[in-house]
């Protein structure tokens, strides 16, 4: 799973609207440009336009975040766009949340046949921790041979190498006789683990949520690779990672 092109803005806005309810924006200690002067391109200051949050504003920020999400609107003018590139069954979680999220796909309907099917095209990130496991062969009525015979068994391995090289054999079957049985038997039988890339564009009340959501989920695509994407954003532990 993959995080890449990560950009975010919005900071100056949210900050000035933050404070329009009580027209409080004298009271704003923001400093407009940065540690860095005010032609600073360093990744922290062009990640957060050159703002560093004052205690402040901060603290007004952490106090309508706690408030509950009709009082922290200011965090959905904060936006992010990235390219995730994820396995299916963690994108069908992911599409869950509908509102101010928008993503366009990589096509499996219009590029799947184009390139080589391989095993860099599978999430297989825990499958090196995956303990010893054999499976029982069975023959075409569905009954499964006897056990003392090794030799009908399969390792989980060579599952693996024997359901892509199924999957490559229809691919290079379609691209030679355009047949489009060959195509749908193709995405008939792709895992679920097969990798899609995406652009997405959210804001921090989603990804605020979404951490608080599934920050213990049983999912490493989620507890760990998610969420330690959300803390190199900036101010993740102030205004998101927020307990």
């Amino acid at each position: 799973m993959k995080f890449e092109n990560t950009e975010v803005w919005g900071f100056k806005h949210a900050l000035r609207g933050m404070r329009n309810p009580l027209e409080s924006w004298d009271k704003s200690d923001t400093f407009i440009n940065g540690n860095c002067g005010t032609d600073c391109s360093c990744e922290n200051c062009s990640q957060t336009e050159g703002i560093e949050i004052g205690e402040r504003d901060l603290f007004l920020m952490q106090k309508l975040i706690k408030a509950g999400s009709e009082h922290r609107k200011f965090l959905r003018q904060i936006f992010v766009a990235v390219d995730i590139t994820a396995p299916l069954y963690w994108w069908k979680e992911f599409d869950t949340y509908k509102v101010g999220t928008v993503n366009n796909s990589t096509s499996t309907m219009h590029k799947l046949a184009s390139t080589p099917i391989t095993r860099d095209c599978f999430e297989m990130g825990d499958f090196e921790d995956m303990p010893p496991r054999m499976f029982k062969s069975k023959d075409e009525y569905g009954d499964t041979y006897e056990e003392n015979n090794l030799c009908n068994f399969i390792s989980l391995d060579l599952f693996w190498c024997h359901l892509i090289d199924v999957l490559e054999d229809y691919r290079v079957h379609y691209n030679k006789t355009k047949d489009k049985r060959y195509w749908k038997e193709l995405i008939r039988l792709l895992p679920e683990s097969w990798l899609q890339k995406r652009t997405i564009t959210m804001n921090y009340e989603n990804i605020l949520n979404m951490y608080r959501q599934r920050k213990n989920h049983k999912l490493t695509e989620w507890s760990k690779s998610f969420c330690n994407w959300v803390k190199t954003l900036p101010y993740a532990e102030e205004l998101i990672c927020l307990e």
